[in-house]
């Protein structure tokens, strides 16, 4: 049941600390039909600041006849929408638009691509874990405007705020600041208290809008957004110290009785969190394993006639059923730009609900051999401009593509190179022996032919080293016994304490060999540890160098938090940066540094 205090303060419209529950749009004019009424909905996900073509294995897609083609780009992306989008169209986003970006949008803030999804008519999107890449504070920021803190503004003058809203139902404060309290009590008159105590004890106050509302041809159609409820596993825990998130499913479930109560009987959930794919299928396959995602899908009420997913950058359009025996579309559409999805479905006037039966759906690759919109490709070069001195200053030369691809033991060439980087930063100040590196930190490898911009084949820019690594870590160094270090090791696992989604394999620095068993149970996986050859103990002490995600116990590797004696160095590109100057033709690193056995 929906508290009355949670019904209140809803109906009057007010979020403690965010704005408006309901992000409202206007009614669009025009005669309605006497029964049914289009709508289109055309949707990104983990556009990840992909102003420019994403190049490499990131830049293609495999379309809906098997082939793969080249994909993506803020200029084909918006030719795209435009050809896809009628007078019925809502266009709208599943979290991760910003964080982990290249260098033209990161250098400033990611606000070069929030104001790209405004120009091509993004409405509503859910938060994705990377929107808390540099914390709530930050992303507040983003949604309402204001020049960058320490940064100031950017060459474009002050930030005037995103043009759609950011929406995050099972993102909650775990303690209420006192204006927070405050703004929710005089929702509520101001006199009474107990109802608000009521409502942070069932529910707590939610720190982002939970749902939007748009119009579209005389009928409300109602967003619900999410983010997956593992975030703060995976983002720099300082940023979101003040922050919980909730399970998906209870708060989509809350968020949809509250926009039935508004009399919102066309539902949408937009969550950041999905499933993973058999390879090399069509976009418009169902070809997705269930998962956290289907488990969103098949639980949320039944009221929610779609779901609109994202995390997971895969490509696939299912069906699945609700708690009530119902069909309903599951979807997502990959990532980086590369896929719209397209999703047609009519409205009972009367009931104002989804006819669903009437959804069709389509997963459109975004193809480069379209006209790129001549606004875009020019509002793009523009960042670009600005961002080239230091973008295409070049850094070192590789001697061939080194790759971000995981071998058969989960290392990848990439991987080890920057865990020796990192190592090669941190010996000096750190002492560092050994340095481990988190995969989902290699976000794309490096290509050997030239970029445009002409810097020459082999040569790495610090705008590509950037695209490798765009988070800022802190490179950092603890002390671990032996036998905490095998625990870490060992967190790389599902079937531990900690609850480890999947496999996640640490790339270790070439120095540092070990074996882990597939069939051994948890906890007795890993051997045979070794550093420079020489066998590791339990009780040696081990100065082991990794960013501040991975210090701070991201990715569920909480036995990080167990080391002492911490050490800060230098950012992560920096020290990328200093070992191709260090080291100025740099050969691709074979990944043979874990023995995989039964």
């Amino acid at each position: 049941m929906m508290s009355r205090s949670f019904q209140r303060l809803a109906m009057a419209g007010v979020l403690a600390g965010a704005g408006c529950v309901l992000a409202m749009g206007p009614a669009e004019a025009g005669n309605v039909p006497a029964k049914t009424v289009p709508v289109r909905l055309l949707s990104l996900n983990d556009f990840h600041g992909n102003l420019e073509p994403p190049t490499g294995s990131s830049g293609r897609m495999v379309d809906e006849t098997g082939a793969t083609v080249e994909a993506g780009g803020a200029a084909y992306a918006a030719t795209h929408l435009k050809q896809l989008s009628d007078r019925n169209t809502l266009k709208v986003a599943q979290g991760d638009l910003i964080g982990a970006t290249p260098l033209i949008s990161a250098a400033f803030h990611d606000e070069p691509s929030v104001e790209f999804l405004g120009k091509v008519g993004v409405t509503a999107s859910a938060v994705g874990n990377h929107e808390f890449d540099e914390g709530y504070a930050e992303l507040k920021r983003i949604m309402n405007g204001g020049c960058h803190p320490v940064d100031g503004c950017s060459p474009a003058g002050e930030w005037k705020g995103a043009d759609f809203s950011y929406l995050g139902a099972n993102v909650i404060f775990k303690r209420p600041s006192r204006a927070a309290e405050q703004q929710a009590l005089d929702a509520l008159g101001g006199k009474n208290p107990g109802a608000l105590r009521a409502l942070l004890k069932d529910y707590g106050i939610p720190a982002l809008p939970p749902v939007a509302i748009r119009w579209m041809n005389g009928v409300p159609i109602g967003f619900i957004g999410l983010v997956t409820q593992s975030t703060p596993g995976i983002v720099t825990s300082e940023g979101i110290k003040d922050l919980e998130f909730i399970d998906e499913v209870k708060a989509a479930n809350v968020a949809s009785k509250l926009l039935k109560i508004v009399g919102v009987r066309a539902q949408v959930v937009l969550v950041h969190e999905g499933d993973q794919v058999t390879p090399n299928q069509s976009p418009d396959a169902c070809a997705a394993q269930p998962g956290a995602g289907n488990r969103i899908a098949t639980q949320v009420d039944a009221e929610v006639d779609m779901i609109l997913s994202g995390h997971s950058h895969q490509a696939y359009l299912c069906t699945v059923t609700d708690p009530k025996g119902g069909t309903r579309l599951y979807s997502q559409g990959g990532s980086f730009g590369r896929v719209i999805t397209k999703v047609d479905f009519r409205v009972n006037v009367k009931t104002r609900d989804v006819v669903r039966s009437s959804v069709v759906a389509d997963n459109q690759v975004v193809t480069r051999t379209v006209t790129p919109d001549p606004e875009i490709s020019t509002f793009v070069q523009t960042w670009k401009d600005r961002v080239a001195s230091v973008a295409n200053k070049p850094i070192g030369k590789i001697t061939a593509e080194i790759p971000n691809t995981a071998s058969a033991s989960g290392e990848s060439p990439l991987g080890n190179l920057i865990a020796d980087a990192q190592l090669a930063a941190t010996k000096a100040g750190g002492n560092a022996q050994i340095a481990l590196m988190n995969p989902g930190g290699v976000r794309t490898g490096l290509t050997y032919p030239s970029s445009p911009a002409g810097e020459g084949d082999g040569v790495v820019t610090y705008g590509e080293a950037f695209t490798v690594q765009p988070f800022n870590n802190l490179t950092q160094v603890v002390t671990l016994t032996g036998a905490q270090l095998k625990t870490v090791l060992e967190q790389q696992f599902t079937g531990g304490p900690n609850n480890q989604a999947f496999t996640k394999i640490l790339q270790p620095s070439s120095n540092f060999t070990y074996t882990y068993s597939t069939s051994a149970p948890w906890g007795s996986k890993v051997s045979d540890m070794k550093i420079d050859g020489v066998a590791v103990t339990d009780t040696q002490s081990i100065r082991v160098a990794a960013n501040n995600f991975l210090v701070g116990g991201g990715d569920a590797f909480l036995a990080f938090r167990d080391g002492t004696d911490l050490w800060s160095g230098p950012l992560d590109i920096d020290a990328f940066a200093a070992y191709f100057a260090a080291n100025p033709s740099v050969t691709p690193p074979v990944p043979n540094h874990i023995t995989v056995v039964p």
